[in-house]
């Protein structure tokens, strides 16, 4: 509902119509007048209520008084009323003692309560001006009532305290903090005008049309303020506080009107030319003061522009307009400082593919795109941030888990719908999304990237809310990564062996070698299914990997040394695809082999399918090792989606069936026909062939009877530690029964 359409509004003007009506019907009686002040009061008080309970600080203080105010001459003009009905005054239209008493209170509390009013400003210069400028208003209004002001001394007295109001007033406007609209400010200040201009007509007859039009006037402020209250984004007047005001001027040409006006009439031509010469150079001052303000101005303005820019530049992103790392930061002190919050961490997935394929360029347009699906996905005035790269965080102030969930899948849906980038294919975008509540920020911080990447880890595209389990378990993650950095240094890895069998004659041909970390007595053995994967993720698995590589080839060397049946014996180790990716790692081995005197068939290089699936550079770094005759076995054949296009496409010498096959060979048909399967592709293709996981002679016999020549597994060992792999294969010692 428009303003204009407002019914309260209509009916005080239709109120002011029928004042006027009964005024003029009753010729001017003073009894119609103060009938209808009530009501007026009444509305203007419940009108100011409403505005005060929906504001805060100073600004409610003043609607407060206003209201209180207001009730004061509510009673006093009831009073009156009564009065005049009742013939206990006279028919009069000068007020009497109790209504003058009670609206000489009203306006004493509205002056202070307006002069006590805080501007927006505080700087000691800015609050001099704006004390300097509402004083000349003072002064001016003060030298105009007492010229004109009609009545006697109880008039100009009047008269004077509307100065002291006025004064008041236009310091609060000054203020640039106004505790109202403009357009509620407007009604209010034409009726102080209506009122003070009533104080130059005689107190008899028509004079009661003035407060006729200054009480609807007056009622109107506290409406509007109330209806703009409830629509308005910025229902009050804080507002930047121009470099000048009009007010003090028009206080000076009001002055300089009444000098003009109380000139006598015999005035000597001497004493106009003095008056009009110096109202000529004060308006030259005021014109050429005037001309400098503007130019002021325009330079403030400049500068202003330049601060926003900066200011901008500061605290937003200046791809996306979304606000920055340093600007969520704060926003999230200060929405923490209030209460709990919900963070919600969006991370999109493979965006650096987007970059290498289709540029740099169609990177930044998904990135501007992401911004406007992440702002339609979020509700209005929640805050969203770009941190960086491909990062993007939601602060969600007080959210409820329902609601923080729904944010999550929102995001999700949005950015799940193709996106068309710099006229090439469209691209879906996914996302992996981490959510935390708390009132620490370090740590909603660290339980939102924590969920985050629990995300990740369960496929992507997905999101993850944060639990302290998945706390306690990210926790350990990051733990070990660190100390896997200190182990190699500390000396804290070793190698085991576990010997791979010739199935028909029950001798080693070779072993595998694993890997083992025993990280100190606070934290005890870690499970290589553990920490390998924590060692690929954070890249450590190169210096690990290289490590492992000349220490089992030095291990080789020195079994075939000191023992004659290592003569024909090979040494497996297990290479991670980032490996396979490090530039020189062919390089690497081929220099191993040289300083240990080893033949490159002495070492199997042994990769799973997974870290050879669509990744180009490992499969050259195989053929770069095939050349050097190093042996090459994909291990836990038949566990990836790829197993059989891998082996057309990589040049491999031997195939690993994974234990997942063997340990149900004698029990399930299907396990049985898919190791039967292997081995016969196998044989076709001219690989070898090791099944792994052998726990028991009949898995031996069956797997035997399919074609396999070698195995290993619990049956012929556990991995063991270098010199007691060598007692029992390699002596032909008799097994200690701890290795059984």
């Amino acid at each position: 509902m428009t303003l204009r359409r407002d019914p309260l509004l209509w009916a005080l003007g239709l109120w002011s119509v029928l004042t006027v009506a009964l005024l003029l019907s009753f010729h001017g009686d003073p009894r119609v007048l103060w009938t209808t002040q009530p009501p007026l009061d009444l509305a203007c008080v419940w009108g100011s209520w409403q505005v005060q309970r929906a504001a805060v600080g100073p600004v409610r203080r003043f609607w407060r008084v206003l209201a209180a105010a207001m009730s004061l001459c509510l009673v006093g003009d009831t009073v009156q009323a009564i009065q005049l009905w009742t013939g206990a005054s006279g028919v009069t239209a000068v007020a009497g003692p109790v209504q003058s008493a009670f609206t000489a209170v009203a306006q004493l509390a509205v002056t202070i309560v307006m002069l006590v009013h805080p501007a927006a400003d505080q700087r000691g210069r800015v609050r001099l001006a704006r004390w300097l400028d509402s004083a000349t208003v003072l002064v001016g209004g003060g030298v105009v009532a007492w010229c004109f002001a009609d009545g006697g001394a109880v008039t100009r007295a009047a008269a004077m305290v509307a100065a002291v109001t006025s004064f008041a007033a236009v310091k609060m406007v000054l203020s640039g903090n106004a505790p109202m609209h403009r357009l509620a400010a407007l009604p209010m200040t034409a009726a102080v005008v209506v009122l003070c201009a009533g104080l130059a007509v005689p107190p008899t007859g028509w004079v009661l049309y003035t407060p006729v039009l200054a009480s609807p006037l007056l009622v109107c402020g506290p409406r509007i303020q109330q209806a703009l209250t409830r629509r308005a984004r910025n229902p009050f007047g804080s507002r930047r506080r121009k470099p000048y005001s009009f007010a003090p001027y028009a206080a000076v040409s009001a002055v300089f009107a009444a000098l003009v006006i109380t000139l006598p009439a015999g005035a000597s031509t001497r004493l106009w030319v003095a008056v009009l010469g110096a109202i000529a150079v004060v308006a030259l001052v005021v014109a050429r003061q005037l001309v400098s303000f503007q130019d002021n101005a325009a330079l403030l303005d400049e500068l202003r522009r330049q601060e926003t820019r900066l200011r901008d530049q500061a605290l937003y992103d200046g791809l996306t307009k979304l606000a920055n790392r340093a600007h969520f930061h704060d926003s999230l002190a200060a929405s923490l400082a209030d209460g709990p919050a919900a963070l919600v961490l969006v991370d999109l997935d493979h965006f650096k593919t987007v970059n290498d394929t289709m540029g740099h360029a169609a990177g930044d347009a998904l990135l501007v795109e992401v911004a406007a699906r992440l702002r339609t996905a979020v509700p209005e005035k929640k805050f969203v941030a770009r941190l960086g790269g491909d990062e993007f965080a939601v602060l969600l102030p007080g959210a409820t888990v329902l609601e923080a969930d729904a944010v999550a899948e929102r995001i999700l849906a949005q950015l799940a719908r193709p996106v068309a980038l710099m006229h090439q294919d469209a691209v879906v975008v996914q996302c992996s999304i981490g959510v935390a509540f708390g009132s620490d920020m370090a740590e909603l911080l660290t339980n939102a990237d924590i969920a985050m990447y629990a995300a990740k880890d369960q496929g992507r595209a997905t999101w993850v809310r944060y639990t302290p389990s998945l706390g306690h378990r990210i926790r350990r993650t990051a733990e070990l990564a660190a100390r896997l950095k200190e182990a190699l240094n500390a000396e804290q890895f070793s190698l085991v062996y576990q010997p791979i069998v010739h199935l028909e004659t029950g001798t080693s041909t070779g072993a595998e070698t694993l890997l083992r970390w025993d990280a100190g007595p606070d934290v005890g053995t870690v499970p290589p299914s553990e920490f390998i994967p924590i060692a690929e993720e954070s890249g450590l698995i190169v210096p690990i990997g290289r490590w492992v590589l000349r220490s089992a080839l030095e291990q080789l060397a020195s079994w075939r040394l000191a023992h004659p049946a290592a003569g024909s014996m090979r040494i497996g180790v297990n290479v991670a695809g980032r490996q396979l990716r490090e530039p020189g790692f062919a390089a690497e081995v081929r220099q191993a082999l040289l300083d240990t005197g080893l033949p490159g068939p002495s070492l199997i290089i042994e990769v799973t399918e997974t870290a050879l699936l669509d990744d180009a550079v490992a499969i050259e770094t195989l053929y770069a090792l095939r050349e050097l005759g190093v042996t090459l076995a994909l291990d836990d054949f038949g566990t990836a989606a790829s197993s059989l296009g891998l082996i057309l496409t990589c040049p491999m010498t031997g195939l690993k069936l994974d234990r997942s096959f063997v340990e149900n060979v004698t029990t399930a048909s299907r396990p049985r026909a898919v190791a039967r399967a292997v081995s016969q592709i196998a044989a076709t293709l001219n690989l070898s062939t090791v099944a792994e996981g052998i726990e028991t002679a009949e898995q031996a016999e069956v797997l035997r009877s399919m074609g396999y020549r070698f195995g290993q597994g619990y049956l012929y060992s556990r991995p063991v530690p270098a010199a007691d792999y060598a007692q029992r294969w390699l002596t032909g010692a008799p097994e200690p029964a701890s290795l059984r």
